[in-house]
């Protein structure tokens, strides 16, 4: 690989990364647990961004069973966000024509 070869990959990479930064920021996730009852939205960054919970779950009294839901929601929208990037991350580099199986 000659040298303007290796500058343009390195540019395209830089790119790439300004572009999976903004998506992380851009992307909102959904998850929750208990049937609905606890609701958690995430971004891609895993910053949790929103929380609902139904009132009748606290009107229940079961805190640790609440502690639960909540605690489910937030790993299901992490795994959701780590879903959305590898597939996002993935499409960027194919665009790249790197041989599969590179990375």
């Amino acid at each position: 690989m000659n040298p303007k070869q290796l500058q343009e990959m390195m540019s395209k990479a830089q790119e790439m990364q300004a572009q999976l930064q903004q998506k992380m920021a851009d992307t909102i996730v959904e998850a929750s647990s208990g049937g609905g009852s606890v609701t958690v939205k995430m971004n891609g960054q895993k910053h949790v961004v929103g929380v609902k919970i139904e009132p009748e779950i606290v009107q229940a009294g079961d805190v640790e069973m609440l502690q639960d839901m909540i605690m489910a929601a937030i790993n299901e929208a992490a795994r959701k966000v780590d879903e959305a990037m590898q597939s996002t991350v993935g499409g960027m580099l194919g665009g790249m024509g790197l041989p599969p199986g590179l990375f």
